[in-house]
């Protein structure tokens, strides 16, 4: 029988999203791993994987259409030995539920008088193998089983036996940032293609996040992954489609303009940067760093890395910079959390990247205790990564402080919106040269403005002036970014 495929949930809050691309088309052969469709979240642009295999037999949601309900059904697959042709779409569609429960993190599928919900491939599979559904966790929509999940289960498998009487305790909620587990007791969930992929590579699943339906590792997961090492968070690309101009108007004032549709990524940095003046009380503290010293450093460093081909910016020291005045004073390295503080023992600085989908904050992690070599290496790699529309989530979501430097536009001070649940945002502008005091005389020195904005609900004023006073101080002398 034909198989219906959904609009999945590809975080925790999705409700609906955009179909932003096919990538196969209907009579196209797929199988489990293989990627259908990019699909544009309220984050990012993610990838769709198939979890069972057979031959696409309808598209009935076109790309680019927008506002594509979770688990509405957007084509049909046909199974093997099955004529895509003779498909009753409609009565198929039809038969689905008008609407799909999300899936609740470690509970089981209820149970149907069929026995547990699986794809009719996945049944076959598992009579062949002599594996009771009953005993395998469905990784597909809604916990149905699908073929990969039997292919993954120990022939012979049966469901652990639990008294009819003994009541089952319902699991406590986890929180929403937590990642949905990859495993079902000993068996890790994993597409086809993922686990080939990490054969190859030689990584251990175990230790590998899933982004996929109920936490199913994926492609992007294992590609993303270090040898040895889990994914920090999901891996899916983030390019969102570019919306053509609608046809030029008039405004009501008479000015000629062209209306362009807001992208994903726009509509998240409008929303989030105003719930940021509206609720968080902002206090902004400006200090003018003198930075000849950190320019003449800077020379000579680059001068010495020549040969390793690594040439620093003035940005990478300011990043280190920020990130040891941080570990200077710990008492800005914090978020407001309702009735709780959170004090963040590493330094992972968000640095704003004008993208051409909008403002992007990729980040270093572990900025306090990485060379400037490292921080200007990975700086070039994410910046490049974020103007062609290719971070990963992991790569731009958390930090623990931003920093924004418009200097290279020649602008001298401007004070910078705080990106919630961060607590500080340092703002620098262009080195100049000013009247400045050296040593009791009056000289023209290389001169910045710095500004920091703090959240007042976590970070006192005097705890703030610390750390403008911190980061000026490792400006000025700044051997202190190289030991």
């Amino acid at each position: 029988m034909p198989i219906a495929i959904k609009m999945p949930a590809l975080s925790p809050t999705m409700e609906e999203g955009t179909l932003a691309k096919w990538l196969v088309k209907e009579g196209d052969t797929v199988s489990a791993g293989d990627i259908m469709a990019e699909i544009e979240t309220d984050k990012a642009t993610m990838e769709f994987e198939a979890v069972d295999e057979g031959t696409i037999a309808q598209i009935l949601i076109a790309e680019g259409t927008e506002g594509v309900k979770v688990g509405e059904v957007i084509a049909m697959l046909a199974e093997e030995g099955e004529d895509p042709a003779s498909i009753d779409t409609k009565a198929a569609v039809d038969a689905e539920p008008a609407e799909t429960p999300k899936p609740v993190p470690s509970s089981a599928p209820a149970p149907s008088p069929d026995g547990p919900a699986a794809t009719p491939s996945a049944r076959k599979l598992a009579a062949e193998k002599g594996v009771d559904l009953a005993s395998i966790t469905g990784t597909g929509p809604d916990g149905k089983i699908t073929k990969g999940d039997v292919e993954d289960a120990p022939a012979g498998s049966a469901p652990a036996s639990t008294p009819a009487t003994t009541p089952t305790p319902s699991p406590s909620p986890a929180p929403a940032s937590s990642p949905a587990p990859s495993a079902s007791g000993d068996r890790v969930v994993a597409s086809p293609l993922a686990k080939r992929i990490a054969e190859q590579k030689g990584l251990d699943l175990t230790v590998i996040n899933g982004s996929g339906p109920n936490g199913r590792i994926v492609k992007a997961d294992v590609e993303n992954a270090e040898p040895g090492q889990a994914a920090a968070a999901p891996a899916q690309a983030m390019d969102a489609p570019k919306t053509p101009a609608r046809t030029p108007a008039e405004s009501e004032f008479g000015a000629p303009y062209e209306a362009e549709k807001l992208n994903n990524v726009r509509k998240v940095i409008a929303r989030r940067l105003t719930e940021a003046k509206q609720t968080i009380p902002h206090i902004y503290l400006t200090v003018d760093v003198r930075l000849d010293a950190l320019l003449k450093l800077r020379g000579e460093l680059n001068a010495s890395l020549e040969a390793d081909g690594v040439k620093l910016s003035v940005n990478d020291l300011l990043i280190k910079a920020l990130a040891r005045a941080l570990q200077r004073v710990p008492a800005c390295n914090v978020s407001f959390q309702g009735d709780e503080l959170h004090r963040y023992s590493r330094q992972d600085i968000s640095v704003a990247v004008a993208a051409p989908s909008g403002l992007i904050t990729p980040i270093i992690v572990d900025a306090g205790r990485k060379g400037l070599a490292q921080i200007s290496t990975e700086m070039k790699e994410l910046a490049g990564k974020a103007r062609d529309g290719k971070l990963q989530p992991h790569e731009y979501q958390g930090g623990t402080a931003s920093l924004s430097n418009l200097g290279m536009f020649g602008v001298k001070q401007f004070d910078a919106v705080i990106n919630p649940p961060q607590a500080m945002i340092l703002a620098v502008g262009a080195g100049e040269h000013r009247p400045y005091v050296v040593d009791g005389a009056l000289q023209v020195a290389t001169v910045m403005s710095a500004t920091g904005s703090f959240d007042h609900r976590a970070i006192d004023g005097a705890d703030g002036a610390q750390l403008m006073q911190a980061f000026q101080q490792l400006c000025e002398n700044p051997m202190g970014l190289v030991v």
